[in-house]
């Protein structure tokens, strides 16, 4: 098993407010996190290195992760309280208003895989060479996709795409959506939408089935995002499973 990650800025911001990590527990468990920030005089990269960092300290010093509702109720009660810490941090600064976080995990054990998200970076999976996409999205132009007032090529190009309806600061309650993935999967992906805006999934895809390595991979397809345009930050956590759990 194989891992990698990187994030960069992109072509057009002058700074990066992603966040992300890929952390192994002592048990052998993985927590693949991505965070991509938003907020005034920088801090959006507060709000998504705050995620990023509990969360992963947190796991880190772990001995096993538990049960299946062991983690789910591990990942609820972490991001409840990364949330009020996101609230705290914008009540005591003033040049924080509008600080928040977008998150997307995939905590992977030997018996499950479970994907965890708020806003719009994305979580996939790779199986048999196609990428799947485990999570959806909390924009307002998915949600008027889903009640059928817009068509998924309408969205595509649509003028408020990035309108979050759901994120991490933003209000007093925030729960984190969880899917139940099988675990027989070649490959766990997850990314912030600066992959997701510039490249289709068939594009990554391909990417993901070449015969190179994993650092590679990720490299290549931020290289791809900024060759067109890269117009936002781009950060993507990639775990490779083909080669089985025990390597």
């Amino acid at each position: 098993m194989k891992s990698f990650y990187l994030t960069d800025a992109g072509k057009v911001r002058s700074h990066n407010e992603d966040s992300v990590t890929i952390i192994k527990n002592n048990n052998g468990e993985f927590l693949l996190i991505v965070a991509d920030g938003m907020g005034g005089h920088r801090a959006g990269e507060i709000a998504s290195s705050l995620a990023v960092t509990h969360l992963g300290t947190r796991f880190k010093n772990m001995s096993s992760i538990g049960s299946k509702m062991d983690a789910a109720n591990w990942l609820n009660d972490n991001v409840s309280e990364i949330n009020q810490s996101i609230l705290e941090y914008a009540q005591t600064h003033e040049d924080s208003k509008g600080l928040g976080t977008t998150l997307v995990l995939a905590l992977l054990t030997k018996d499950y895989l479970i994907f965890g998200n708020i806003g719009d970076s994305s979580g996939f999976v790779l199986k048999n060479g196609k990428l799947h996409k485990m999570t959806k999205d909390h924009t307002l132009v998915n949600l008027l996709v889903e009640s059928g007032n817009l068509t998924a090529d309408e969205a595509k190009n649509h003028p408020k795409k990035n309108v979050l309806m759901k994120a991490l600061g933003a209000s007093e309650k925030c729960e984190l959506d969880m899917m139940d993935v099988d675990t027989e999967v070649d490959g766990i992906l997850l990314c912030s939408d600066g992959l997701t805006n510039m490249l289709t999934v068939e594009q990554i895809e391909k990417v993901l089935n070449e015969d190179i390595s994993i650092e590679e991979m990720v490299k290549k397809l931020i290289r791809k995002c900024n060759m067109r345009g890269g117009t936002d930050n781009i950060s993507i956590a990639y775990l490779e499973m083909k080669s089985g759990w025990e390597s």
